[in-house]
Parts: structure tokens; C-alpha cells; sequence
């Protein structure tokens, strides 16, 4: 049976209204992430330390003072982590891609809500080549104004193989070869325990969260190869998929894959050069996805807006980086996590909460109804 050929649409209406229960107060907006920030902006900085060392040079500071030792000392393990860092980064991910957008056509799947709709506008109101596939079936007639002018809006069902081959037919037809595919497609959160959890359910997650990926890559992957200025896969996963939370069996189970699927392509695309792929990890973010999940631990594991996940992930694109992204602060030491005793790593569960905050949010989404 022919899979049917994807329709051109316009899509989505207006953004969805913020819901009252994620409105943070002030207080939740001071975050570890806030002080990270700060600390690396200034005492964390090689060049404010630097600077220092030039302050104390201005005041004829001995060189066998007590002041000017320690801050030279500091100064100096600042930069040589700085050095490290730089080094580490050109190591693993190579000589970045040069990007031209004159030349790049982007796809992103799930791009009609959430974080692909943050990125598919930013693109989209540059003037650059984008085409948005995801099954809603969207109107016609606001497709410029909520995308920008003249992107491609394509109604399929990415876990269908078929339907993606008739999406990237037509894509080569309007817009030329896909250069950067940016995965966003993920399925809605049942928050059921395994035992309540229906097959065919999970089977849905999967096939959304994995199977589509696995489609996606084959099917557009060979176009990029074949170009001579390569490309970017981007993935979005999640931190879940390594920490396993209560409640989100399939979920977990999908991004844990995703993540694994998108290494083993870094593996096999290290031969290509031009060909970058970057695996974004994150936390919970405010998207209607979550939407029903209050965080555990706000100061610790805070709610990530969108737009800064889309920001950070688009200059990684422009500049032609691959690598990791992972967000927020926590984020950045899941792989730690697995290295800690068992018994360290339970107290940590518990202490953030993890493990509660699906069954915490259904209980209190049935008192509020």
C-alpha cells in the first residue's frame, strides 16, 4: 500500500496562551543556573582575572606580595581551563563547517509547536530556506505570518517512511538539497507506570521518539553526503533518557535510544568532515509537551524557556559546531551521575525529587479540576 503523498499546508494559528500554573515568581528565577552565569561572566573569567592582575600592576604591587601571587596564580589556572576547554572542543568536533544560508535548506521536524516553531521562526524570518514537517494538519492561512515569508510547510507523519520520502521529493523540488535536519518530533507524555502503561501506547512513543529519527537520518542523510559543503544533524533528546524518571517509562526508554542512535551516526559520519551532528540534551522545558509537570526542584532542575534552548542551538548551527548541548546547569554532569555509588546515586533521586513529580503533578492536576 503507496503511503499518500504529504500536502502543502500553511499552518498554526495563534501561540499558545501561557498557562497560569507555569508563571514563576521572582524567587524562582534565582536559580544555580543564574549564579553559574554570573560567576562565568565574572570571578570565573581568565580575562576579568587578567584584568585584576592589571589593576594590582597599576599600583606597583610587589611581585612578592602575598596579593599579587595568588592572583597571578588564579589568573593563570583560569587560562590554562580556558586553554583546555578550547582544545578539548576543536579535539572532539573538528575544524567547524562554513555555513551559508544562500545555500543551506533546513528541515525541521516537529515544527509546528514547541521548540522546532521557536526555531522554524527564527530561520524562517532571516529569509532562510526552511521546510516544517509535522502531522497536524494546520490552516493555510497564516503560514507567513507565524513562520515567515515563503517557508515550506509540509503535513506528514514523520514515523511514516513513505510519507518522509515524499516530503524530501518535494523539498528537493521547491528548495533544493536539505543541508540541516533538526529533529524536534517527539510524542505527547502519558505519565503512566509501566504497569498501567498500554502497549500500544508505548509502541507510539517509540515509533514518534526513535523510529521517526531512524527514518529521518536514512532518508535525508545520503543528499548530505553527497554535497560537497556537508551538513549538520541536530537531535533533540533529552536528560531523562539517562536518568529514567518514575512514571516516564516509554519516554525514557525513546530519548535514551535517540541519544544512542545519534552517537553511533557521529561514529559513522567522522570520515566526512563537512558533516557536523549535534545532540542536544535537555531538562524540562516549558513547552505544552511538559506543560503539566511541575519541576521537583526549581533552584536545582529549573524549567528551561524554550526560546534559550533555540538560541543556544541555532549559533551551535550558524557557527557550524556539532557536539553536545546539554541544559540546564545539572544537565552538563548527567554522565556523572552513573559513576556515583548506587547508594549515592538513590539519596540523589530522592533529594530531588525525580522520581515524584509526575505522580505530584496528576494528583494536583486533580484537585485543581
Amino acid at each position: 500500500m503507496s503511503s499518500p503523498t504529504p500536502q502543502i499546508l500553511k499552518t498554526t494559528s495563534k501561540r499558545p496562551r501561557p498557562n497560569p500554573a507555569r508563571s514563576r515568581p521572582h524567587s524562582n528565577l534565582f536559580t544555580i543556573d543564574t549564579i553559574s552565569t554570573v560567576l562565568s561572566k565574572s570571578l570565573l573569567n581568565p580575562f576579568i582575572a587578567w584584568i585584576l592582575v592589571l589593576c594590582l600592576r597599576a599600583q606597583v604591587t610587589p611581585v612578592t606580595d602575598l596579593a599579587w601571587i595568588l592572583t597571578v596564580g588564579y589568573a593563570i589556572v583560569l587560562t590554562v581551563f580556558f586553554i583546555g576547554r578550547t582544545v578539548n572542543l576543536r579535539v572532539a568536533d573538528g575544524v567547524p563547517r562554513t555555513v551559508d544560508f544562500d545555500n543551506e535548506v533546513v528541515v525541521i521536524t516537529g515544527g509546528a509547536s514547541g521548540l522546532g516553531l521557536l526555531i522554524a521562526q527564527m530561520y524562517g524570518m532571516r529569509g532562510a530556506s526552511v521546510a516544517v514537517l509535522d502531522i497536524k494538519d494546520v490552516p493555510e492561512d497564516t503560514r507567513d505570518e507565524v513562520f515567515g515569508e515563503g517557508v515550506l510547510y509540509i503535513s506528514c507523519d514523520v514515523g511514516d517512511r513513505g510519507a518522509l520520502e515524499s516530503a524530501r521529493e518535494l523539498i528537493l523540488q521547491k528548495l533544493g538539497t536539505p543541508t540541516i535536519i533538526i529533529n524536534c518530533a517527539a510524542a505527547s507524555i502519558h505519565g503512566l507506570s509501566l504497569l498501567d502503561l498500554p502497549a500500544d501506547a508505548f509502541e507510539k512513543t517509540i515509533r514518534t521518539n526513535l523510529m521517526a529519527a531512524f527514518h529521518l537520518y536514512q532518508v535525508f542523510l545520503p543528499g548530505i553526503i553527497a554535497t560537497e559543503t556537508g551538513g549538520t544533524l541536530v537531535t533533540v533528546s533529552s536528560v531523562l533518557g539517562q536518568l529514567a524518571a518514575a512514571g516516564l517509562s516509554d519516554y525514557a526508554a525513546s530519548k535514551a535510544g535517540l541519544s544512542a542512535l545519534h552517537r553511533t551516526i557521529e561514529a559513522e559520519t567522522r570520515v566526512y568532515p563537512s558533516i557536523k551532528t549535534l545532540l542536544v540534551e535537555v531538562g524540562q522545558m516549558s513547552t505544552p509537551l511538559f506543560d503539566w509537570v511541575r519541576a521537583p526542584n526549581q533552584f536545582f532542575a529549573p524549567v528551561l524557556e524554550p526560546v534559550d534552548v533555540a538560541r543556544g542551538m541555532v549559533a551551535a548551527i550558524d557557527n557550524g559546531r556539532g557536539g553536545v548541548i546539554r541544559l540546564p546547569l545539572y544537565a552538563t554532569f548527567v554522565n556523572w551521575y552513573a559513576v556515583l555509588p548506587a547508594a549515592v546515586q538513590r539519596i540523589a533521586r530522592y533529594l530531588s525529587g525525580i522520581d515524584g513529580a509526575v505522580t505530584q503533578s496528576q494528583q494536583a492536576s486533580r484537585k485543581a479540576d
